[in-house]
């Protein structure tokens, strides 16, 4: 027999069974679909943040209260919770500590409890702006861009001015046909006058970070108080050779700023881009592997019922294959077609697993705002996979078709 025959009659078979073949063929699905789609959306999300959604700028590290995975409005573990703040007036201790040894100190305090909406000329923008107090080393910190105008710098703190860098999306909204430098808007109850715009920046995990409010950060406590916050503390090293060296001297600053003891340990939080990717790869690396072990037994399990189905379908074309036999077909005839049964019910599953796994990953990274990716290594392995289980499970059931007797066959009912 040719093997295009031998497919032809393959299919044919499986075609008689359409409803049986497709159940043991969406048992392979599942699999492929749930470990595709994870891979998918975790591949999305790690391409985006290795290729530029930084958390912090370049050779920078930051201190802080919480740890960057403790957002102000989650779940707080009453170890941070019991923290004492870090104030103002310890921030400036320890920029003063630091001077000559980095090259731009950024002090930073967001009022995410703040109902941030910005107002113009009776056109207001969503209730959801981020209100931040910093000083000029703010851009330079996250990683942003003056549009035009200017940053807010030290004279602008010092006074307490009431001046603002507003984001691109306010920008937008408020002044889509003029010029907002110079403008006074009303943000959240006190008036304030534009001297900067961001360059846009897109997003980040489904939030825009182009939806923000930038002033000195003493006007900032002036306006929504300074009692019950913390400052967050980022600092740039002068190059990516004197990182390590500034780090450790500016642990020391802060420890001290802080008034700790010798025998004290750290009562803040350090991360820096990279403890922030280790931790996403770390987190990622865990999901892969629960999704990989999920994905390998629900495999398994569909394997089993390839080879269940095929000896069933063996037992019920016993007579056929006693037939085939005693007009010429040869045991490896036979092999080959139960096998290439086999083989296409878990290819096929496994096609459509890596279809809607993709569809499904991608529309997760989509949700999230993060660009899109094929996982060509991960669907390539699943094809392999999806063959090995179809000759794995079908190997047996395709042996005992291959074996029977053809007289004995013949007289089977």
């Amino acid at each position: 027999m040719q093997f295009s025959e031998t497919i032809t009659m393959a299919l044919g078979s499986l075609g008689v069974n359409k409803l049986r073949s497709g159940l043991t063929m969406f048992g392979i699905t599942i699999g492929v679909f749930s470990v595709i789609s994870v891979m998918t959306a975790i591949g999305a999300l790690q391409y985006s943040i290795e290729n530029g959604l930084s958390f912090l700028g370049s050779n920078i590290f930051q201190f802080a209260k919480y740890p960057a995975n403790v957002s102000a409005g989650g779940n707080i573990k009453k170890k941070y919770q019991n923290r004492h703040n870090i104030t103002y007036q310890q921030a400036l201790h320890y920029q003063k500590l630091m001077e000559g040894n980095a090259r731009e100190i950024c002090l930073k305090c967001f009022g995410y409890e703040v109902k941030g909406q910005a107002v113009y000329n009776g056109v207001k923008t969503t209730p959801n702006l981020l209100i931040v107090g910093a000083n000029r080393g703010f851009l330079t910190a996250n990683a942003y861009t003056l549009g035009y105008g200017r940053n807010v710098n030290d004279e602008d703190v010092e006074l307490a001015r009431n001046a603002i860098v507003v984001g691109k999306m306010v920008e937008k909204r408020l002044f889509p046909h003029e010029t907002p430098i110079g403008k006074v808007v009303r943000v959240s109850g006190h008036t304030y006058t534009i001297i900067g715009v961001l360059a846009e920046k897109g997003t980040a995990f489904g939030q825009s970070q182009d939806n923000l409010c930038i002033m000195p950060i003493t006007r900032f406590f002036e306006d929504f108080g300074s009692a019950k916050r913390t400052v967050n503390i980022a600092t740039q090293a002068p190059s990516t050779e004197t990182y390590n060296a500034t780090f450790d001297k500016a642990v020391g600053a802060m420890r001290i700023a802080r008034g700790l003891r010798a025998d004290q340990e750290n009562d803040f939080e350090i991360y820096s881009n990279d403890s922030l990717k280790s931790a996403f790869v770390s987190v990622a690396g865990v999901v892969r592997v629960g999704a990989f072990v999920i994905s390998f037994i629900a495999l398994v399990a569909a394997g089993i019922g390839i080879m269940n189905i095929m000896l069933v379908s063996v037992t019920e074309r016993t007579k056929e294959i006693g037939v085939r036999k005693s007009i010429g077909a040869r045991s490896k005839d036979i092999l080959r077609q139960f096998l290439t049964e086999a083989v296409f019910i878990s290819e096929a599953g496994g096609i459509l697993g890596i279809i809607l796994g993709i569809i499904v990953g991608d529309l997760l990274a989509a949700w999230l705002k993060v660009d899109l990716i094929f996982p060509y290594g991960w669907a390539l392995a699943g094809l392999i996979v999806c063959s090995v289980i179809g000759i794995g499970f079908g190997l047996y059931p395709a042996y005992r078709a291959a074996s029977l007797d053809p007289i004995e066959a013949l007289r089977y009912e």
